[in-house]
């Protein structure tokens, strides 16, 4: 499971990554939409979180990134001079990708895991199909997943999955309600545990 931050502003990304870590959610990805995304990575770097910096469109935002902190990149889309810039970087990559061909392509260039996005498109079936010739993958389906549907994901064989507004609405992000967010991570929780 791994937490996606976005909004116009993180008032507390120190606290909302502990936040998160302590309802058992320890992957947070503070997205490149947000108005200096690097001085929240930065201060939300040093606790228990592993913190990554998504929506990476250039390598640059890599580079900036994994110098706050960052310790895994998101792009949205197949952006090759990422992958260069976070493999020179030793710092693992999660490149987004759809398509079969830009899923092959993602793994020859060296992504980590595939970012499977927008997964709403397709849903669960489409990870089991992707699957079938490809079983190596690691797909994380990002894009519509949410408490009432991570289980299925899962069961169709996703490495993990993304969860954004669902979780972290920008609205709790943006006023620090701290509270809301962490009752949303129980109700992941909770779908999480009936995994098992």
């Amino acid at each position: 499971m791994i937490a996606v931050i976005r909004g116009s502003r993180v008032a507390d990304p120190a606290g909302l990554a502990n936040t998160l870590v302590a309802k058992g959610i320890r992957c947070v990805e503070f997205t490149f939409t947000i108005p200096d995304v690097v001085s929240a990575i930065r201060a939300s770097t040093g606790g228990d979180a592993l913190v990554g910096a998504g929506t990476v469109l250039e390598a640059g935002q890599a580079r900036q990134a994994i110098d706050a902190g960052a310790r895994f990149v998101v792009t949205p889309a197949l952006r090759v001079d990422v992958v260069d810039a976070c493999l020179e970087l030793g710092v693992p990559v999660i490149l987004g990708a759809f398509s079969p061909t830009e899923v092959r392509t993602a793994v020859e260039v060296g992504a980590a895991a595939i970012k499977l996005f927008p997964a709403r498109i397709g849903g669960p079936e489409y990870v089991r199909d992707l699957l079938g010739p490809f079983p190596d993958l690691s797909l994380i389906p990002s894009g519509g997943v949410g408490p009432e549907n991570l289980r299925s994901y899962l069961d169709a064989g996703a490495l993990a999955v993304y969860m954004g507004a669902s979780l972290a609405p920008p609205e709790a992000v943006e006023s620090r309600n701290l509270g809301e967010i962490a009752r949303r991570a129980d109700r992941v929780r909770t779908a999480l545990q009936s995994l098992t």
